[in-house]
């Protein structure tokens, strides 16, 4: 198996561990044996879209997290992103106006 899919069980096993989740209680949030999320976070089993899905779900990540290690998309928290998605077109071109001003004011 690849060194990716190894960096994508142990993300699920920290980020669980971290969550205080039990393997048995997040099995079974996801449909799913502790036996078969074990062969996941062990790198002996490859998951399906739809439980990558839950898995992210579950643990409040994004994908992004789980394959490439990044737990906010572009350095983003998810909070920030989710608020975002909310916001008319109006309130995010002023977004926009802001954060490109606090850009420039740090680069001085």
């Amino acid at each position: 198996m690849s060194h990716n899919l190894k960096d994508f069980g142990e993300r699920i096993q920290k980020r669980r561990k971290s969550l205080n989740i039990k393997q048995n209680v997040l099995a079974e949030t996801l449909g799913i044996t502790p036996n078969h999320l074990s062969t996941i976070e062990n790198e002996k089993a490859k998951p399906s879209y739809d439980l990558i899905c839950g898995i992210c779900e579950s643990l409040d990540v994004t994908p992004d997290y789980l394959f490439l290690g990044n737990m906010y998309s572009n350095n983003v928290p998810k909070n920030i992103i989710d608020n975002l998605r909310s916001c008319s077109d109006a309130d995010l071109e002023l977004t926009n106006h802001i954060v490109q001003y606090l850009a420039e004011r740090n680069k001085k």
